[in-house]
């Protein structure tokens, strides 16, 4: 299978090792020249090309699948927009159209489209309640994605837990400051990419929660990462503690209360055996790394 990862950043890069590894052909699509050799680095085909500059994207090669992990970069709602929304949709329009398009679309979401369900379960049937302008954006993506289906691709909206691995492995921020009450629900990135490649393998249904076994309350965390590096715990405090945070934006204080636990039975179901099933596994190496410094 020849796959083409537009936005081949840190999930992207994953996903093109996991693929690569399986003896697929991938193509690493990339706007930067730092992350065009960053894509030649883990052995991938570079191309160059922008989602949100739809000519762009004739360089890149026909694929019998298209991965949409493209990312706004931290910016605002038009730029969240501009990229979920409008570069999908140009995308989807731009391989639709060929001679020899796509089989399959898969568009990495996130678990912040549920929102706040009060600490309780939640699951592909459940329901969204995005709590910010940029969470209302990604509902209306993953709509843009399951659209691809009246274009003769076969989409599948996989919504991403956070992403967490190397670079992103912060043992410190739950060490050395006071952690606020919450759950994260969480994915390694060996294991978002794993999930891609099985994904793509796969008769896959339209929507599926990629998320570890082990949604974990942050002071939990916190301790047990303490109990691993031989120091203190420090201080948890209340949610509302902390959203009693002058500095914290309107915006910030919504995303906080959006308390959920997600479950990944239905990729369990489908087959997908895990790397890194819980953060006690995804935290091995870095615990290692914080206790020897």
């Amino acid at each position: 299978m020849r796959v083409a990862i537009l936005g081949c950043g840190y999930v992207g890069l994953a996903a093109g090792d996991a693929l690569s590894a399986a003896g697929h052909d991938v193509v690493g699509v990339r706007r930067s020249e730092a992350g065009l050799e960053a894509v030649s680095a883990a052995g991938l085909e570079p191309v160059r090309a922008d989602v949100t500059e739809p000519e762009t994207l004739e360089a890149v090669p026909d694929a019998d699948a298209v991965v949409f992990t493209a990312s706004s970069g931290g910016g605002d709602v038009a730029a969240a927009r501009s990229v979920y929304v409008e570069g999908l949709g140009a995308t989807i329009d731009a391989f639709a159209g060929r001679s020899n398009p796509p089989d399959k679309l898969l568009y990495t979401s996130s678990t912040g489209v549920y929102g706040d369900h009060d600490g309780e379960w939640v699951d592909e049937e459940s329901e969204l309640r995005p709590a910010t302008a940029k969470a209302e954006v990604l509902v209306e993506a993953e709509s843009v994605a399951r659209a691809a289906a009246d274009r003769g691709m076969d989409p599948t909206v996989a919504r991403l837990g956070g992403v967490y691995g190397p670079e992103r492995l912060r043992v410190g921020r739950y060490l050395e400051r006071p952690v606020t009450e919450g759950y994260l629900n969480l994915i390694h990135r060996e294991d978002a990419g794993g999930a891609i490649r099985f994904l793509l393998e796969a008769d896959a249904p339209e929507t599926v929660l990629v998320v570890d076994d082990e949604p974990v309350w942050k002071p939990d965390l916190s301790v047990w990462l303490a109990d691993q590096c031989g120091v203190e715990a420090p201080h948890a405090r209340t949610l509302e503690e902390h959203l009693a945070d002058a500095d914290l934006s309107a915006g910030s204080k919504r995303r906080l209360r959006g308390q959920k636990r997600c479950s990944n039975a239905r990729l369990r179901a489908l087959g997908y055996e895990f790397l890194r099933p819980t953060f006690r596994a995804g935290y091995r190496e870095a615990i290692e790394a914080y206790t020897a410094q």
